[in-house]
C-alpha cells in the first residue's frame, strides 16, 4: 500500500529493529548490490507450475513483473495474464512477450475474482502461485521453491522472504522470517504473499477457490484455510519475491475502510476459542525471532547492520 506518514505504532517497530509491518525502512540501494545465493538444483522432474498475474492498469510495472517471471527459465511453466479490461499500455506491454505467456482480457469483479478466473483451468499443473502485476520474483525463486518441494514431499505450501522495492525496483526494504507459527497466523498476517506457492492438493482441499468477497485479505485467508484443511505450511528462509511500494497501490484510506474490517472477519473466523492475551505475548515471541534471523541475515545477503541489531548474534 502507499506509505503515509509514520505511525506511532510503526516508530516502536522501528526503533526496536523490527522490520516485518514497515515498508519504507532504507535509502534506496540497487538491487544487484546484494548477494543472492545461487538456489538448489533442479529436480529431475521439475514440477509443473502454474503462475497467475492479476492486471489492470499496471502498465508502469506489469513488464518488469513479467520478464522477473520469465527470465527464471523455468522449463515447466505455465504463465497467466489476468486483465480486468486495462486501458492503459498494459495490453500492448503484454502482448510484447506473445508466444511466452497466456493473455486473459475479461471483467471481474475484483483481484480475488480475477486470480480464481487466472487459475481455471489449472490443468495439469503440480504447483501454484500468483504474483501481482507490480511485485516481482528474485532469481532463482522457482528453481529452489521446485527443489524444495521435491526434497520435502510433506509440505504442502510454502513461503521464503521478501525484499521492498521502490518503482525504480530499487530495495528499501526486508522482511527476513522466523519459521512459520500457525497459531499466531490466525491473529496477524506476515506471510509475503508474493513469496507463496502451493500444491494442487492443497488447493484441492480448499475448495480451487480464493474467497472473492475479500479484498485485501485473501490470501490471509488462503494460509488459514490450508491449515484448517490439515495442509503442512513451512517457512524457508531465502529471498523469493519483491513488493513494491509506489503512489499507484491501494491506499491507506482504503485500507482503513475495507482492510481493518477484514482483519477483524479473519480473527471472528479462525482465531476462535483461544484467548488476546496469548496472541500478544505470542506476537512478542515471533518479533524476537524476526529480529534474530533479520541480524543473521546480514552476512548472507550483504545488508548493512542497523543500530538496533542483536548484540552478541553470531
Amino acid at each position: 500500500m502507499t506509505v503515509g506518514p509514520e505511525s506511532p505504532g510503526q516508530r516502536v517497530r522501528r526503533l526496536a529493529g523490527i522490520r516485518i509491518g514497515r515498508f519504507a525502512q532504507d535509502p534506496p540501494r540497487p538491487l544487484e548490490q546484494l548477494r543472492l545465493p545461487a538456489p538448489l538444483p533442479l529436480p529431475s522432474r521439475p514440477p509443473s507450475i502454474l503462475l497467475v498475474t492479476p492486471s489492470l492498469n499496471q502498465g508502469e510495472f506489469v513488464g518488469r513483473t513479467i520478464r522477473s517471471v520469465l527470465d527464471q527459465h523455468y522449463p515447466a511453466l505455465t504463465y497467466r495474464i489476468q486483465d480486468g479490461g486495462s486501458t492503459d499500455a498494459t495490453h500492448g506491454i503484454v502482448r510484447s512477450f506473445e508466444g511466452e505467456l497466456c493473455l486473459r482480457i475479461e471483467p471481474d469483479s475484483g483481484q480475488a475474482d480475477a486470480i480464481n478466473r487466472g487459475f481455471s483451468p489449472a490443468g495439469d499443473a503440480e504447483v501454484l502461485a500468483w504474483l501481482n502485476a507490480d511485485d516481482l520474483l528474485l532469481p532463482g525463486a522457482l528453481s529452489h521453491v521446485a527443489a524444495m518441494f521435491d526434497r520435502h514431499p510433506e509440505i504442502d505450501m510454502l513461503y521464503g522472504d521478501r525484499l521492498i522495492v521502490d518503482s525504480r525496483d530499487r530495495v528499501i526494504g526486508r522482511w527476513i522470517l522466523p519459521d512459520h507459527d500457525a497459531t499466531l497466523t490466525k491473529w496477524i498476517d506476515y506471510v509475503p504473499q508474493e513469496t507463496m506457492f502451493w500444491r494442487r492438493r492443497a488447493w484441492e482441499a480448499i475448495g480451487e477457490r480464493l474467497d472473492s468477497t475479500l479484498h485485501f485479505a485473501m490470501d490471509w485467508d488462503l494460509v488459514l484455510r490450508m491449515q484448517a484443511a490439515g495442509c503442512t505450511i513451512r517457512h524457508i528462509p531465502r529471498l523469493l519475491g519483491a513488493f513494491r511500494v509506489h503512489e499507484a497501490q491501494k491506499t491507506q484510506a482504503d485500507y482503513a475502510r475495507a482492510g481493518k474490517h477484514e482483519i477483524r472477519a479473519m480473527r471472528e473466523r479462525h482465531w476462535r476459542g483461544l484467548k488476546v492475551p496469548f496472541a500478544h505475548v505470542a506476537h512478542l515471541r515471533y518479533l524476537y525471532q524476526h529480529r534474530r534471523a533479520d541480524s543473521l541475515s546480514r552476512e548472507q545477503y550483504g545488508f548493512q547492520a542497523d543500530p538496533s541489531d542483536l548484540q552478541g548474534t553470531p
